[in-house]
């Protein structure tokens, strides 16, 4: 399944639910559509924030790879490269952290991570790749 959209506020949340429709009718296990929605959505609307920040926003392409086991998600951008070439590793703020003094992002990624089973990027020929992995096998 392949959707690609440009990279928008509107039209990235009309792409996150045509995919997240499109996964259920095609299989995805009922109680996994909600993490895939949430990460989905993360790292979508990261690339729609972030990596179009300061240029004209191109578009979007999302790639989904469903089996009997896992659901793999290739986003493809042409915008601005992740920060030192990798996700952050989504560490929340520590506990006891006064609300004045927590990160004005992030929790995002904490959420992804937790979320997928794997995360792999890598920029190449001025294209970002962030791929998200599901497994589903140790699921009852």
């Amino acid at each position: 399944m392949e959707l690609s959209f440009p990279a928008t506020e509107t039209e990235a949340s009309a792409g996150i639910a045509k995919l997240s429709a499109g996964l259920a009718k095609r299989g995805l296990p009922p109680h996994k559509a909600d993490d895939v929605k949430i990460a989905l959505a993360e790292a979508i609307n990261n690339v729609v924030e972030h990596a179009y920040m300061d240029v004209a926003p191109a578009g979007v392409q999302v790639t989904c790879r469903l089996d009997r086991n896992r659901l793999d998600i290739l986003i493809s951008d042409t915008g601005h490269p992740l920060p030192g070439y990798e996700p952050p590793d989504g560490t929340p703020a520590p506990l006891g952290t006064r609300i004045r003094d927590l990160p004005e992002g992030g929790f995002g990624w904490f959420l992804i991570h937790q979320l997928t089973s794997d995360i792999c990027y890598e920029r190449r020929d001025g294209c970002n790749r962030l791929s998200l992995r599901f497994n589903f096998e140790e699921d009852g």
